[in-house]
């Protein structure tokens, strides 16, 4: 399973396989059954996660008590709540598993001394963040400036296995928009499809 993680890392070091096997030789992975909440909004994370395998949703529950879902991490994705800017270092966010996930769990108490111990890692991780934090600008800028059926078909071009493995009330409001009007899209683009095929 820790393969996937090596290929993942492959892309932001020069490092042999076997360099790679023996940095991830000690590197802690869990596995949690769905359901399982990973963060709840208002507690101060201690860990950061990487999905070897399965589906994590990040969401939040306003005043009204109404839910917003943020995102999703798949297979080869970094789950991490930057609030290193805040006060009191507390989640806006919960983190729950949508399914089965395996993933490696990271201590954000011991990260400095991981990277005292292995200089590369610190290297790979600032690479990590920086691609992460780029296409959250790209995503939010594409996000504010599309429309519902754009957004959908955004997603189907970059993420299309989403749509099976995830809720639709869910990836309706990470959308932006309600259930019903998630189906409309859906319908007509596949309506879309049929006509293009025939």
């Amino acid at each position: 399973m820790k393969e996937v993680l090596i290929q993942y890392m492959k892309r932001f070091t020069n490092l042999s396989d076997s360099e790679l096997e023996k940095l991830t030789v000690d590197v802690p992975v869990a596995t949690y059954k769905k359901g399982t909440i990973l963060l709840h909004q208002g507690e101060v994370p201690y860990k950061c996660y990487f999905v070897l395998k399965g589906c994590v949703r990040q969401y939040a529950v306003n005043e009204n008590g109404i839910e917003h879902t943020y995102n999703f991490f798949t297979e080869e994705q970094s789950v991490t709540i930057f609030n290193q800017h805040t006060t009191d270092r507390s989640s806006k966010y919960s983190l729950s598993c949508l399914e089965d996930c395996t993933l490696v769990v990271g201590d954000l108490a011991t990260e400095q001394a991981a990277y005292d111990m292995h200089p590369v890692l610190e290297v790979m991780t600032r690479k990590m963040m920086q691609e992460d934090m780029g296409a959250m600008r790209d995503d939010f800028s594409s996000f504010i400036s599309s429309t519902p059926e754009e957004r959908f078909h955004g997603l189907m071009e970059k993420r299309p296995e989403l749509i099976d493995r995830v809720p639709q009330y869910q990836l309706a409001s990470y959308l932006g928009i309600k259930p019903e009007s998630l189906s409309r899209i859906k319908k007509r683009s596949e309506a879309s499809h049929l006509r293009n095929v025939d």
